[in-house]
C-alpha cells in the first residue's frame, strides 16, 4: 500500500498541499486499494480541485508521489479532542477600535410589574419575566424551592409532547434551590439570577451528569466538567433545572430522542439548533435558559417560539467547556421572555475566563435607564420595502422518468409557493414595527449593508465544522446521527472535505474586507433595525461578530398561509395561524448596553412579549 505520509510530502514540494489535490488523489487511491498512483488518478483530482495540471507533468509526477506519498496519518494518531481549538483565532475588532473595559454595578429597572405576594396558584408565576421573579426571591414572597419544584413538574408535564429535555438535573436543582433560600435568608443575596430555576443546552458540559450533544452516538457521554458558563451561573446563585435539547451536534431540532416541538403548534418542530431552550423557555418551563449560535441557531428557534434571545457579540462570553461546532463563529447567549431579562443574564456570563483566547477584556454595562432616545437608529430600507420573490418562469426540464420523480417535483413547487405567500403575509407586521418607531419618536435613517459573497465565505463554517469532527466522517460513526437528509451534518462533513484549504483563506480574507465594510457603516448609527427573515442580515453578522437581539412582533392571524405539509422534521414548515413573528436588532461589536436598551423601549411600548401559547395538556 501506499504510505501516505511521503505521499503529502511529495504534493508540497510541489506546491500543491494547500490545495484539493492532494486529498481527492489520496482518497481515490485509498478507495481502490491501489498500489500506485495513476496518471488517471491525478487527471480526476485536477479537476476536482479545479488545479490544472498539464499532461507532460503528469507524467513527470508519477515517479515521485509513488515513491514518496505522504499522508495525514500521524495526525489522525492524536485522536484530538473537540475541545482542542486551532492555533488560529478568529477577532471580529478592527484596528483602532475601542470598547468599554471597567465594570460597572447594575442598573435594573424598577420592579413595577412584580406581584405584591405570591400567588396561591404558583404556576401562575411560570410566565413571569426573570426581573420579576428576582424581586419576588429577593423579597422572600416566593423561594427558590418552590419555583424549582414548580418548574420541574411542568418540565416532567409538557416533555412528552413538546420534547425539550435531555436530562433532568433534579438533585443539583433541589440542593441549589436550597442553599440559596439560605443564603438570601442570612442577607447574603448574589443578585437579580440568585434563587431563579434555568436551563442549559445540552453542549454545556455540567459535571456528574451527562452532555449528549444532541447526537446519537454520543447519548451517554459525561465531560468531567462544567462549562464557564454553568460556573458563572452558579456562582451568580441560578439553579440549573435540566439540560434542554439540541439538533444533533448543533443543526436543527432533531435530535436522538425525536423533534423538539413549537409550544404555539405542536405539529412544527421548535427550529434550532437551540430548540430546548426555546422551546422550554417558551413553554413557561425554566425561567431563562443558555443556547448558542454560530448561524442562526438563537435567532431561528427564538422566532419559531415567541422568546426574546440574544446573540452576543463574538468574543464576550467564553465557550469553554461547549462544545465546538465552528471556532470562528460559535457564540453563546440567553433566550428569555424579556430583553431586560437577557441583560441580566449576560451580566452574569460576561468576560474573560482565562481559557477562551477569543474573550476580549470587553464589558457589558447594563443600565435600563440609559436613555435610548439619544441613539442614532438605521433600518434596512430595502428588505423591510423590498417585495417577494415573484415567481420566475419554469426553466424547462426533462419530463420526470417516474410517478416518483413527478410526484417530488410537484411537492417542491408547493413547498416554494408556501414560503413565497408566508414571506409575503409576514410584510405586514414588519411595516407595523417600523410604524410603531416613528410613533415613538425614533427617527429611522436608511442603511445598507455591504455586498459581498457572503454565502461562499460560509464555507469557513463548514471547513470548521468537519475538522470538529472528522472522526465521525472518517469512521462512518455519522451514520449514528438520527438525520440524515442532504442538508445535514453527514452529508455536509462529507462534502466539506472537498474544500481546498487555499479556498477557506481566501474565504478568510473576504470576511476581513466584509468586516472593514461592516465598521463602515455602524459609524453612522448604534442600532440597526431589520426583519429577522429576508436578506442576508443574519448570515453578514454572524461573519462580522456583531450581535443580534430577536424579540416577537406579534402573532398571525386566522387567515395566516399553512404549510403544506405538517411534518415537524421538515425545517420550512412554520408560520400559520396563531403562530409568533419577530423582530431583529442589530448592534455595535461590544455595543449591547445601547442595543438592549434600544430593544427594551420597543418591547415596552408592543407588548408582544406578554402572550403565550395555550399548552392544552
Amino acid at each position: 500500500m501506499l504510505d501516505r505520509r511521503d505521499f503529502m510530502k511529495v504534493c508540497s514540494g510541489m506546491g500543491l498541499a494547500g490545495t484539493l489535490f492532494p486529498g481527492v488523489l489520496w482518497a481515490q487511491a485509498a478507495a481502490q486499494g491501489a498500489k500506485k498512483i495513476t496518471k488517471e488518478m491525478i487527471e480526476n483530482a485536477s479537476a476536482i480541485a479545479d488545479v490544472p495540471i498539464a499532461d507532460e507533468c503528469k507524467e513527470m509526477m508519477l515517479e515521485d508521489l509513488n515513491d514518496h506519498a505522504k499522508g495525514y496519518e500521524e495526525i489522525y494518531k492524536l485522536h484530538i479532542p473537540n475541545s482542542v481549538d486551532p492555533a488560529l483565532v478568529f477577532d471580529p475588532v478592527l484596528p483602532g477600535m475601542k470598547f468599554e473595559t471597567a465594570r460597572k454595578p447594575i442598573r435594573m429597572s424598577k420592579p413595577s410589574n412584580a406581584p405584591a405576594s405570591a400567588p396561591k396558584n404558583l404556576e401562575d408565576l411560570a410566565f413571569a419575566s426573570a426581573r420579576e421573579l428576582a424581586e419576588l426571591v429577593r423579597t422572600r414572597k416566593v423561594s427558590s424551592v418552590a419555583l424549582t419544584e414548580m418548574y420541574l413538574r411542568r418540565l416532567k408535564k409538557y416533555d412528552p409532547v413538546l420534547r425539550f429535555t435531555v436530562t433532568l438535573t433534579e438533585e443539583r436543582a433541589l440542593a441549589q434551590a436550597k442553599k440559596a433560600d439560605a443564603e438570601i435568608a442570612a442577607g447574603k443575596y448574589r443578585g437579580p439570577l440568585h434563587g431563579l430555576p434555568w436551563g442549559a443546552k445540552d453542549l454545556l458540559a455540567t459535571k456528574g451528569y451527562r452532555t449528549t450533544w444532541g447526537a446519537g452516538g454520543f447519548e451517554n457521554q459525561m465531560i468531567d466538567e462544567d462549562a464557564t458558563v454553568v460556573k458563572r451561573l452558579d456562582e451568580a446563585g441560578a439553579v440549573l433545572v435540566a439540560k434542554l435539547t439540541l439538533g444533533a451536534l448543533a443543526l436543527g431540532d432533531v435530535w436522538f430522542g425525536g423533534v423538539t416541538r413549537n409550544p404555539w403548534n405542536t405539529n412544527q418542530g421548535s427550529s434550532g439548533s437551540s430548540a430546548g431552550p426555546a422551546s422550554a423557555t417558551a413553554a413557561g418551563c425554566v425561567a431563562f435558559s443558555i443556547g448558542s449560535e454560530t448561524l442562526g441557531s438563537i435567532s431561528s428557534p427564538s422566532t419559531q417560539c415567541g422568546c426574546t434571545g440574544l446573540r452576543p457579540t463574538f468574543g464576550l462570553v467564553p465557550r469553554t467547556g461547549a462544545m465546538a461546532l465552528s471556532w470562528s463563529m460559535d457564540k453563546l447567549g440567553p433566550i428569555c421572555r424579556t430583553v431586560e431579562d437577557c441583560a441580566l443574564v449576560l451580566d452574569a456570563i460576561q468576560g474573560p475566563d482565562g481559557h477562551d483566547r477569543t474573550v476580549h477584556a470587553a464589558v457589558f454595562n447594563w443600565d435600563a435607564n440609559l436613555d435610548w432616545k439619544k441613539l442614532r437608529v438605521g433600518y434596512l430600507k430595502a428588505d423591510f420595502e423590498g417585495k417577494t420573490e415573484e415567481p420566475q418562469e419554469e426553466t424547462k426540464e426533462e419530463p420526470a422518468k417516474t410517478p416518483e420523480e413527478q410526484k417530488k417535483r410537484e411537492e417542491q413547487k408547493k413547498r416554494r409557493e408556501a414560503i413565497r405567500a408566508r414571506a409575503e403575509y409576514d410584510r405586514k407586521y414588519n411595516e407595523a414595527a417600523l410604524a410603531k418607531l416613528r410613533e415613538m419618536g425614533v427617527k429611522l435613517n436608511p442603511v445598507e449593508l455591504p455586498k459581498f459573497p457572503y454565502d461562499a465565505m460560509t464555507a469557513m463554517l463548514v471547513a470548521e465544522s468537519a475538522a470538529a469532527f472528522d472522526d465521525l466522517t472518517r469512521t462512518g460513526k455519522d451514520k449514528l446521527l438520527t438525520s440524515q437528509k442532504d442538508y445535514d451534518w453527514p452529508n455536509t462533513f462529507r462534502t466539506a472535505r472537498f474544500i481546498p484549504a487555499v479556498e477557506y483563506i481566501q474565504a478568510a480574507r473576504a470576511r476581513k474586507m466584509a468586516m472593514e465594510a461592516m465598521a463602515k457603516v455602524f459609524e453612522a448609527v448604534d442600532v440597526i433595525v431589520a426583519p429577522t427573515n429576508g436578506g442576508q442580515q443574519l448570515v453578514i453578522t454572524n461573519l462580522t461578530g456583531h450581535p443580534s437581539v430577536i424579540l416577537p412582533n406579534g402573532l398571525r392571524g386566522a387567515d395566516a398561509p399553512k404549510y403544506p405539509v405538517e411534518d415537524p422534521t421538515d425545517f420550512q414548515n412554520a408560520g400559520g395561524p396563531g403562530t409568533p413573528t419577530s423582530l431583529t436588532f442589530l448592534g455595535e461589536l461590544y455595543g449591547e448596553a445601547e442595543l438592549l436598551v434600544f430593544a427594551r423601549a420597543y418591547q415596552e411600548a408592543t407588548r408582544f412579549h406578554l402572550q403565550h401559547p395555550k399548552l392544552a395538556i
